[in-house]
């Protein structure tokens, strides 16, 4: 078994899977989380790579963001497309990646990436709320890899 598939169980790949979905209840946007043992790029670059490999930056009102980690590389990156960053205060993903990096400090990995996706789906939800006439879930809510 690879360290990616070790490092959460599948119980909290559910929950963090729930929270994503829960996230998307009330906003048009999509948010998907990447999990990767490794990069030999820069972290940022890597995720703007990821970003337009999983096709996010296809969403209708440009509002995807991505939660992407590089496990043993001890990187993380919050990356948001058009739409949302024009949105969002001017720290507000750094704000973010703080909350989570303090759970991951301690080794809790699974509730880092749930308050992280909680607090990127209260701002989604704000900015771009769910209109049940017209926004369709987009994306898949898995954790891809």
């Amino acid at each position: 078994m690879t360290q990616v598939k070790r490092f959460l169980s599948k119980k909290d790949e559910e929950e963090i899977v729930n929270a994503i979905r829960e996230a998307e209840k009330k906003t048009s946007g999509e948010i998907r989380v990447h999990i990767e043992r490794h990069t030999e790029m820069d972290p940022f670059d890597h995720a703007v790579e990821v970003f337009h490999q999983l096709k996010m930056d296809n969403t209708k009102l440009q509002n995807g963001v991505l939660i992407y980690l590089a496990i043993d590389d001890r990187n993380l990156v919050i990356l948001g497309d058009k739409g949302i960053n024009e949105a969002v205060p001017t720290n507000f993903w750094e704000t973010t990646k703080d909350l989570m990096l303090s759970h991951f400090k301690k080794g809790d990995f699974k509730q880092g990436l749930i308050d992280g996706i909680l607090m990127a789906g209260e701002q989604l939800q704000s900015h771009f709320p769910w209109d049940a006439n017209s926004d369709i879930d987009e994306l898949p809510n898995e954790i891809s890899r």
